[in-house]
C-alpha cells in the first residue's frame, strides 16, 4: 500500500528507529509529514522534526475535534535476549486507551519477545487487541530477536481476552517463521478463533466494541 492512499494520519507510533525493517527510508519520510510522531527517546532524538520520546509507561493523548481523548501509553520491549540491549538498542511498545468510548485496549508489542516486560503489559491492561510483532527474526546468532510462535502462544494466554493480531511475519528474508507457522501453532492448541490474519493493503474490520 502507498502512503498516499493510507492518507492524512493524527499519530505515528515507531517502535524503534534504528533498524530499516521497522522504518526504512519512505517510513522516514511519511512520519516527517505527520503532525505527532511517538517513538523512543534516543529515537526521537534522531529523527527530530515532531517525534517524542517516550519511556516505558509514559503516556501521551491525543484529543480531536469533538473533544474525544485517546491515550498513547509506552511499554517495555526488549529487541531478542537478556543483554542483548547495547547491541540491539531502545525499543518500545505501546498500549492505545480509548478514555471516552467503550472500546477496550489495543496492545501494539513492538520488536520484542516474550518476557517479564510484555507479562506486566498483561497485568496492567485489560487488553482487547494485540498487535503482535512475530515472524521471530534471526540476524545475530541462534536467537530470535521478535516473537516465535512459542512466544505468541504465551501471548495469547498472557491476554485471554484479547484477539491476537500478528504483523512483521513476512517480506524479509531475517524473519525464520511467517502466517503460516503461526496459524498451524494456534490450530495445534485450539486457539485459531483467536488468531486474525492480515493481508497486505487489504483493509479488515474487528470489532473492537465491549
Amino acid at each position: 500500500m502507498s502512503a498516499d492512499r493510507i492518507g492524512p494520519v493524527d499519530a505515528v507510533l515507531i517502535s524503534h528507529d534504528q533498524h530499516s525493517d521497522n522504518l526504512d527510508h519512505s517510513g522516514r519520510a511519511f512520519a516527517a509529514m505527520a503532525p505527532r510522531v511517538f517513538t523512543t527517546v534516543a529515537g526521537a532524538a534522531r529523527l527530530g522534526g515532531p517525534a517524542e520520546g517516550l519511556r516505558p509507561w509514559d503516556a501521551k493523548q491525543l484529543v480531536n475535534a469533538g473533544g474525544a481523548r485517546l491515550t498513547i501509553t509506552a511499554t517495555p520491549a526488549r529487541l531478542g535476549p537478556a543483554g542483548i540491549e547495547p547491541m540491539s538498542g531502545d525499543v518500545i511498545g505501546f498500549v492505545l486507551t480509548f478514555d471516552d468510548a467503550p472500546i477496550p485496549p489495543i496492545y501494539i508489542t513492538g520488536d520484542t519477545v516474550w518476557y517479564d516486560g510484555v507479562a506486566e503489559v498483561a497485568r496492567r491492561f485489560a487488553v482487547g487487541v494485540v498487535v503482535l510483532f512475530a515472524g521471530a527474526a534471526q540476524t545475530r546468532g541462534p536467537f530470535h530477536l521478535t516473537m516465535d510462535t512459542n512466544d505468541a502462544i504465551e501471548t495469547a494466554h498472557a491476554f485471554p481476552a484479547a484477539l491476537i493480531v500478528p504483523i512483521h511475519h513476512d517480506g524479509w528474508a531475517h524473519l525464520t517463521q511467517d502466517g503460516a507457522d503461526l496459524e498451524q501453532a494456534f490450530t495445534a492448541l485450539r486457539l485459531r478463533s483467536r488468531l486474525q490474519m492480515l493481508k497486505p493493503g487489504v483493509a479488515t474490520p474487528i470489532d473492537l466494541a465491549k
